[in-house]
């Protein structure tokens, strides 16, 4: 049977009230009997101890009471659960050991703790790759004073999610397209129908404005099945001077006094790769900087550059246009994404995919003048 609040209080004044009274009584005999020193005394070493006992109390309080931060993780799981759960596999090295700390790593190693043997690659602070059953991980490490966590990561999932993802993306962008050729191919042969039907004059335009839409998106599968297409690359030794010989007499051909180009050789260079293929990249990027030129407002110039670089072969190719707006400079390399009205926004998707399938790449220069920078590595 319990007290309640009001009945606790009337306990506490009414034992207070008693004390007080025996203190007060033992005062009396202690003074009368000439021992009211020793009782002073006394009560002097009580009241040290209670306040000692007191401060003891609250100092421990104070230093075990954890803060609302600490006690939200101590109520939660336990902090080698939760690295329990994490999916990829986890290693704590130290002193020449790797030890398994998840349940990824235990299964992937086959063991309960110490890894044994302990791959190489592991312990190697400047090694970022392990072949382990079959599959090639990417280490990623934090190092500490004289231990390190290690934690892998599957080289061919990241590749397969990138893959899925490009090809959703390659997807979305070919369903949209369709899509926008053929909604108003449809909605002109409706047209043509009704006009057929009431011998309407307009419909010889209808029907030649039709065949165009046709032409357009008959373009548009064509340069799909050009990028998909892409063969592998044939690499043989190369000559600068005869590859921009053959793109200069192409340029001529089809802007010839309308832009001028303005080509550069270094002497020396070395080149390697398909020719067929790197002429078609770099074409594409020399038509691409003529539209951009005519399109500009001061006197239409391309130059070409062929150099050697601390990455191989390197062509540059800068125009006097107006620029690359910043929200589309993003956006240049995706395929089919173009600003211009004939245009089937694969010459630069093409051009990139070119220069990696040789081990390289085409990257846009942040600088003022619109320049693309296209890179070869050496065989």
């Amino acid at each position: 049977m319990g007290f309640k609040r009001p009945d606790l209080r009337i306990v506490a004044i009414a034992f207070s009230a008693l004390t007080l009274t025996v203190c007060g009584g033992l005062f009396v005999l202690a003074w009368q009997d000439g021992m009211l020193g020793s009782l002073l005394g006394l009560a002097l070493t009580a009241i040290w101890l209670i306040l000692t006992a007191c401060w003891t109390v609250m100092r421990r309080r104070l230093v075990a009471e954890p803060s609302p931060a600490a006690r939200a993780v101590m109520d939660g799981p336990p902090l080698a659960a939760l690295v329990d759960q994490i999916p990829l596999p986890l290693l704590r090295i130290d002193r020449g050991r790797a030890r398994a700390i998840n349940r990824a790593s235990r299964m992937l190693f086959a063991t309960d703790d110490r890894l044994t043997p302990t791959p190489p690659e592991l312990l190697d602070p400047q090694e970022r790759r392990l072949h382990h059953e079959g599959r090639s991980w990417r280490i990623e490490r934090v190092s500490g004073h004289d231990q390190a966590l290690a934690m892998l990561v599957d080289i061919e999932a990241e590749r397969r999610a990138a893959e899925a993802h490009a090809d959703n993306e390659m997807i979305d962008i070919l369903g949209h397209e369709l899509l926008n050729g053929l909604s108003p191919i449809v909605s002109l042969a409706d047209s043509a129908q009704v006009a057929a039907e009431r011998g309407d004059a307009r419909l010889s335009a209808i029907l030649a404005t039709l065949a165009r839409r046709v032409e357009g998106l008959e373009r548009f599968t064509r340069a799909y099945r050009q990028l998909a297409r892409l063969p592998d690359p044939v690499r043989t030794a190369l000559s600068p001077d005869e590859l921009v010989g053959d793109l200069d007499r192409l340029f001529a051909e089809k802007f010839g006094g309308r832009v001028t180009l303005s080509t550069q050789v270094a002497q020396g260079v070395a080149a390697w790769g398909d020719r067929d293929q790197l002429t078609q990249a770099v074409w594409a990027l020399l038509h691409n900087a003529a539209e951009a030129a005519l399109a500009g407002s001061v006197d239409p110039r391309v130059t070409l550059t062929v150099g050697q670089g601390e990455n191989g072969l390197r062509i540059g190719v800068a125009d006097s246009g107006c620029g690359v707006p910043g929200p589309e400079r993003a956006r240049i390399f995706r395929p089919f994404h173009t600003t211009k009205p004939e245009g089937s926004g694969i010459g630069l998707t093409l051009a990139r995919r070119i220069a990696r399938a040789h081990g390289g790449d085409l990257t846009l220069l942040p600088v003022a003048v619109t320049t693309f920078e296209m890179t070869i590595p050496p065989g």
